[in-house]
Parts: structure tokens; sequence; C-alpha cells
């Protein structure tokens, strides 16, 4: 079942006086904005304006997918106390908006959350929107909305790499024609060596971040304003539920400080103390998150140990996926980049410099590794339409997905940072487009 997170709220300038509403829909696991809606409803109180708020979000989860868990987020304590049976409602004006806020989904289906203000910035700068157009006598304009990006500019998303925000929030921005006025750091950091494509260092040049890379392409439409308005691809794309691959890498090992490779073909190492306790963090983050449906795995013991720890929190079996392994990296496992250097220097530079090249030693080549990796998407895809689908994995294969979801080229591996149980995700949509929503997050590890 999809999990939806909707942030509303409502205000009147004047108390009774002249309000609006508004109102968020995101997706929990990525923060991505999935749906807005705000208008200005004329004169009315705050607690009126806000449970219009509430039923303006509610049935903008509905629309994307009536059978979806809801978690109302609101800065109205009479609101999230009242809907959620603990407070008497007494005022006549909020018996019949609460009565429909409690029609649009079934009860069971929606949970409620008091945040303070200061966490509801974007649906409170939507209701402003709104009010101000009424102020001018204009309906409120989703095209011409700042409020994502305002946010995100608030959050310094902008500023952390990995961090999807800036990246949706840029996107929109250049697909509306305005400006986002918060630029995204370009990437610096190659992958070192442990089980990474990205061991290159010095001699890979800093390429933009895939976060960059997905501001740059078009992104698929979010459901806009009270009704729905297509943007973005426009009315050919597919806006139904997408697949979604939350793409986690394992937990540390012994080889993983020392930046060695560590592939398929080496010692198979387990975790280690950190590795362990990583993985308790990430099951932690994916149990608040709520999102995850079903866990995938490589067959490598360091993702099934990471995997059964996640799986363990939230309920679920762990299935293995054999595409999912890391690149077989030859005679070169266990090595350090520099040793590498020193013993194979031409293999290293033709690995370097093409695709098709493998590691000494009948290794595997990046060009392998992606079809490999494809056909297990393709896969996973296949037998898990709609379905937020944790995926276990190692540094290559996560890239691999990011960067043929970007339509990257190969050399783009050596250009992401992949951390120890970082966080990425990718969504797939029924019409063959791709979109990348997350990389190596790290949040959870702090």
């Amino acid at each position: 079942m999809r999990q939806f997170v909707v942030e509303a709220d409502g205000g009147s300038r004047g108390n009774p006086g002249p309000a609006g509403y508004g109102a968020v829909v995101l997706d929990p696991a990525t923060g991505e904005t999935l749906a807005e809606a705000a208008e200005f409803i004329g004169v009315a109180t705050n607690n009126v304006a806000e449970y219009k708020g509430l039923i303006a979000g509610l049935r903008a989860a509905r629309e994307l997918d009536p059978a979806a868990r809801v978690r109302v987020r609101m800065d109205s304590k009479l609101v999230v106390e009242q809907m959620s049976g603990r407070w008497k409602i007494k005022h006549p004006d909020m018996k019949p908006l609460a009565a429909e806020a409690g029609r649009v989904l079934p009860p069971s289906q929606v949970s409620y959350e008091w945040i303070p203000r200061e966490r509801n910035k974007h649906a409170d700068r939507l209701a402003n929107e709104a009010m101000d157009a009424g102020k001018r006598g204009r309906p409120w304009e989703p095209s011409a909305s700042t409020a994502e990006l305002s946010v995100a500019a608030d959050r310094g998303a902008a500023r952390v790499v990995g961090d999807q925000a800036a990246g949706a929030a840029r996107a929109r921005a250049a697909l509306a024609g305005a400006a986002s006025g918060a630029a995204v750091s370009e990437g610096a950091a190659s992958e070192g060596a442990a089980g990474s494509p990205g061991a290159a260092g010095a001699g890979a040049a800093a390429g933009a971040t895939a976060v960059d890379a997905l501001a740059s392409t078009p992104v698929p439409n979010k459901a806009v304003g009270a009704t729905s308005a297509t943007v973005g691809w426009g009315a050919s794309a597919d806006l139904g539920a997408p697949a979604t691959f939350v793409l986690l890498r394992h937990g540390e090992t012994a080889l993983t400080p020392a930046k060695r490779f560590s592939g398929s073909g080496g010692t198979d190492p387990e975790l280690s103390a950190v590795g362990r306790g990583q993985a308790e963090r990430a099951a932690a983050a994916f149990a608040e998150r709520g999102t995850i449906e079903v866990i995938v795995s490589s067959p490598l013991r360091r993702c099934r140990e990471t995997a059964a720890v996640v799986a363990a929190r939230l309920g679920l079996d762990v299935h293995i996926e054999e595409g999912l392994r890391e690149t077989d990296f030859g005679a070169w496992e266990g090595l350090t980049f520099a040793e590498v250097r020193e013993r194979h220097p031409d293999d290293l530079d033709a690995w370097l410099a093409s695709a098709k090249a493998a590691p000494t030693g009948g290794g595997e080549s990046f060009a392998a590794v992606a079809r490999r990796v494809a056909a297990a998407r393709d896969r996973l895809i296949a037998a898990h339409p709609r379905r937020t689908v944790l995926a276990v994995t190692h540094v290559t294969p996560i890239k691999t997905l990011v960067r043929l979801a970007l339509g990257a080229p190969p050399e783009s591996l050596f250009r992401m940072e992949l951390s120890a149980a970082s966080i990425s995700a990718v969504a797939y949509y029924g019409d063959g487009n791709a979109s990348v929503r997350l990389l190596n997050d790290t949040g959870h590890l702090r």
C-alpha cells in the first residue's frame, strides 16, 4: 500500500477576514512534492481555512491513489486533535467540515500529527499565495507558485549533494520558465575503491551531480491546484503511480574504510560493527517512513546482512536478486586503487578509458554489469508494478541504475559519490520514463 504525507494549512487576515488555504502531498521516502492545492475562499476564520486546507490535501492524495495510507501533518492543534477524535467538535462551523474531511478517505487510512509552524512552511506559503491572489481578484495559479522553491532554499537543500528537493525545485522552475535562485553545487568527490568504479580520484574530472543532471531534464507531471493540470512532459506522460526503487548501499565491511576493491569475486566479507550500526539506523529510518513494501538483496553477504536487519524491523521477507551483485573485480579484489595502479597500470588505464574493458584476471566490465543490472531492473519492475521496492545492493549497481535513468554516459560512474549505507531512489513510470529522486542521502546516519 502506498503512503503519502499531506501537509495543510489555512489562514485568515482578520479572523474572520480574507482567507485562503494551502496543501501539499509529499512522498515520505524522498520528500518529493507530488501535488499542491491552494485557494482563496473569501471571508472566513483561521479554523475554517485550516479545515478547507485539510480537505483539499486529502482529496489531492485520493486522486493520486485512493487506497494509499495518508499521514496528515498540520500546525493546527485544534484540527489535529478533533480529527484524531481526542477533542469534541463544538463549533457549528467546524462540524460539517470535519465530517467532510472524514468522508474523503476511510478513517483507517488516515492518521494525524501536529507539527510546529516552522515545519509547515510549504503549505503556509501556498495559503498566503492564495490570499495574495484573492486580494488581486485572481485565482491562485499553480504555474506561478514559488512555495516549493522558497522552502527548498530555506532548508539549504540546494547546497546538499544528494538532496533531491533542490533538483526537483530547479527542474520545476526551468519548466515554468522561472529562475530558482538556488544553485545546486556541482559534485567533486569520486568514489573510493571499495567495490567502486569511482577510484579514479584525481584522474577523473569533477562533474555535475546526479541532482544537477535531474534538474536539467524533464520530470514527471505533478498534480497541481484544486484540480489537476499538466506540466513538464505534458499530457502524454504516464501519471500513474511508478515502481519506486529505494536503493540502499550495504553497510561498511573491514575493506570499506581502506577503500579497497570489494566485488563479487573476492572474499565476500561480512559487515563490521560499524556496518551493523549503519544497517540499524537505516532500518529505523525506513520504519519511520513506512513506505517499503518489498525487499530484495544482492546475494553477497554484506547485502544480505544489511537487508536482514531492515527486514526484521519492517516485518518483511528478503528476496535475493542475483543481478544486483557487485562487479567482479578479478585480480584487483582486495587491493587499493594505488596498489592496482602499481601492479596493473595498463589494465587500469584501459578500464578507466572504456566501459568495455574488464579488470585484470577475467573481471567484469562496466558494460557487462550494465546489461546484468538492466535485466534485473526490468524483472523487478515487472514483478512489482507501482510498488516501493527496497533494493540492498552495491556501489556499481546503484550508480548504474542512476546512470541509466538519467541517460548519462558510462564515465558518469566516476562522478557520483556513494557512501556506505546511503540511500538513493529512482522511480520508473509505465510509459518508460524514469526519475532520479534521491542520491547518496546519509541523513539517517548522523
